[in-house]
């Protein structure tokens, strides 16, 4: 299992850091990998704890599945956090295919899961809003619901736990009928859209998660393909192509910034160049002032 530490967070398989003071947005930091024979990018996501569309989107001019061997690979294990991220709350971005739970630590400052997920394939799309956390189960049935009963007509009324039931060794219910939160026995499908509605995570990261997570937690859902932050007052921009939903992504960027204070810190270049790319790494935008007196504003970064 791969690590990266930085900013008082510890980011790895579905891990929890230490005490967090909460001062920085970004999170994380980029990793490199070099591909090993017979590797591809889906074993190489799973090993650093990432889903296959963000490896893919941070590399996208090498083949997925066939990969040269000693190719570089960008790990994009570093994130922005939600704007709707708070303590004692599982947020889901949808754009972004990845959940975040942000816990309190005894008064010490806070701690942070944060896992791929895999969503809904198109026309079954997971709810966005508000609900809380129902039921628990360890080793669930799973009950196809009609809508896979019609694709999959074979299918019995309820398949027990075991090897062939998709939703894993665990699940996490919650108040939208039919919604959960689940483990799955396909892994490679973790950042990808192949569920009906659930939420999937790798079967590592639901057992992590499913020990953390008490009843009556509240999970917000969320579609979030732009986001930003500050990091050591530094302006930072991240952008994920989400197809599933038509988006304006400059407008929305300026609209982020200006809400936020921050429109006026920022190159406007470097953040059509985010924009453009939309690879999903936390990129910095700020916009670089040259001092060239003692009556000068005071550049941004010094």
């Amino acid at each position: 299992m791969k690590f990266a530490v930085v900013m008082g967070w510890f980011i790895a398989s579905g891990a929890v850091s230490g005490p967090y003071a909460g001062d920085d947005e970004v999170i994380g930091s980029i990793q490199v990998h070099r591909v090993r024979s017979r590797e591809s990018l889906i074993e190489i996501a799973r090993d650093y704890d990432i889903g296959f569309n963000e490896i893919a989107d941070a590399n996208p001019r090498l083949d997925a599945f066939v990969p040269p061997k000693g190719a570089k690979v960008v790990i994009p294990t570093s994130f922005i956090l939600p704007s709707v991220i708070a303590p004692g709350i599982i947020v889901v971005n949808l754009s972004e295919m990845r959940l975040y739970y942000r816990l309190t630590a005894n008064g010490e400052g806070q701690a942070l899961f944060t896992a791929p997920i895999g969503t809904a394939i198109e026309g079954t799309s997971t709810p966005l809003g508000t609900f809380s956390v129902t039921q628990k189960q360890v080793n669930p049935y799973w009950y196809p619901p009609r809508s896979v009963r019609k694709e999959r007509p074979e299918l019995p009324p309820s398949v027990p736990p075991g090897p062939d039931n998709p939703l894993g060794t665990h699940a996490i219910r919650l108040s939208s009928p039919h919604i959960l939160i689940h483990g799955t026995n396909r892994p490679f499908g973790v950042g990808r859209r192949v569920s009906h509605g659930c939420i999937r995570l790798y079967p590592e990261d639901i057992v992590r998660l499913y020990g953390l997570v008490p009843l009556g937690t509240e999970v917000m859902v969320v579609r979030e393909p732009v986001k930003v932050g500050l990091s050591d007052k530094h302006v930072y921009a991240e952008v994920h192509a989400d197809p599933d939903v038509k988006f304006d992504y400059a407008s929305l960027a300026r609209q982020l910034l200006w809400e936020r204070g921050l429109a006026d810190r920022v190159d406007p270049a470097k953040l059509e160049t985010v924009l453009r790319k939309r690879n999903g790494i936390p990129t910095e935008v700020t916009r670089e002032e040259v001092v060239t007196g003692p009556d000068e504003r005071t550049s941004y970064l010094r």
